[in-house]
């Protein structure tokens, strides 16, 4: 260091000194990034630049649904009383014979053994009515009794006959009491929920389990309105075991739900399986491809995107390389690109990077000039 150096250095130490410093050295950063924006040559603003081809292309709209039953049961008690018993927890198959739960029976069993005595006490009085009427028809015959007589007589027979048509229907109720006590499922199926407990009092018509029943099972998923406007003309949807991608089935769309989920902004769409792979078990995450049609569009990258009004845009190059903006219409968003229904012809250059420094009637230079991006 020389000696003419002491006064700069003193200079640099003052107060102030090194705020200017760091201004001049920012001042330079960004005069650096001011030329290497613009061409070396022009001072134009380079951009870099494609020129879309049409493609035709099919929606790919992969989601993630569960698989279900297509038939959900409620299994009641058909009577009241308190759970002794329960045979059954969720996610267990069963049969159609299988004894889910048991009430105390020891009402039912009163009943029952009350039912046969009054069955037995009206056999017994009808017994003894029907000898009374065959001894008044007889003795009528020899015209030793009344009429009036035996006209009682066939009138205790019929009042006897319907004691004992009563007492055989209340020994039936109450046979079909003591074995509602017993609650089978009555179709086979996987125990999908269960609301009881032993010890518990439960009412007659009253939910104690869900079953999901065996057979034809669904594909629900939760497809977002815009998907349902332009629904794919086949039905068909191709489906797979998000865990593992080799198990695949073929569905068609059952039903789509009328009503919008307001908090997710989607629609309920259950796609029926016939014939579900074994692994596709119950509560499995698989994901569902529509077979849409193909149609052509033009695909831009995502950061040739700029917006108009509100709307989407992008840069348009002509010969001179002046940019104009136009407004677009989006078909679809795709992964890293956009794919555009209308606003973009064949042969039109856009501008593919650099957008946001851009104004309408602008000259640049194009760094590449190439064909799809």
């Amino acid at each position: 260091m020389s000696v003419d150096d002491e006064p700069r250095l003193r200079a640099m130490r003052r107060p102030g000194s090194l705020v200017v410093c760091v201004a001049s050295v920012v001042f330079v950063m960004f005069a650096d990034a001011r030329v290497s924006a613009a061409d070396e040559v022009t001072g134009l603003l380079r951009v870099t630049a494609a020129t879309p081809l049409r493609q035709h292309l099919a929606p790919d709209l992969p989601l993630t649904g569960t698989i279900q039953a297509r038939i959900l049961s409620n299994i009641a008690f058909q009577t009241n009383g308190r759970v002794v018993r329960r045979n059954v927890e969720v996610g267990q198959h069963v049969n159609p014979d299988d004894i889910l739960a048991i009430l105390d029976p020891t009402e039912m069993q009163a009943n029952l053994v009350s039912a046969e005595a009054a069955l037995n006490s009206a056999d017994a009085q009808l017994l003894e009515a029907q000898k009374s009427f065959d001894r008044q028809q007889s003795l009528l015959t020899s015209g030793s009794t009344t009429r009036e007589r035996f006209d009682q007589a066939l009138a205790a027979l019929r009042t006897g006959e319907a004691q004992v048509s009563s007492a055989q229907a209340a020994l039936s109720t109450a046979q079909e009491q003591l074995a509602y006590t017993e609650l089978k499922a009555g179709r086979g199926g996987v125990i999908v929920s269960r609301n009881i407990e032993v010890g518990q009092v439960v009412q007659s018509g009253q939910t104690v389990f869900a079953l999901a029943e065996d057979g034809p099972r669904d594909a629900v998923f939760q497809v977002p309105e815009v998907a349902i406007t332009r629904p794919p003309k086949e039905r068909t949807v191709d489906i797979a075991l998000q865990s593992m991608s080799s198990v695949t089935a073929t569905g068609t769309v059952r039903e789509i739900s009328p009503i919008l989920d307001q908090g997710t902004g989607t629609v309920t769409v259950k796609v029926g399986i016939e014939r579900a792979p074994p692994e596709m078990t119950l509560g499995s995450a698989v994901v569902g491809r529509a077979r849409w049609e193909m149609s052509p569009a033009f695909v831009i990258p995502w950061s040739a995107m700029f917006a108009a009004n509100g709307k989407p845009a992008i840069w348009i190059l002509d010969t001179k390389n002046r940019v104009s903006l136009r407004e677009v219409v989006v078909r679809d968003y795709l992964t890293g690109a956009v794919a555009l229904a209308a606003g973009l012809a064949d042969d039109e250059r856009i501008v593919t990077s650099g957008v946001q420094l851009l104004y309408p009637g602008q000259q640049v230079a194009v760094a590449t000039d190439g064909g799809t991006p």
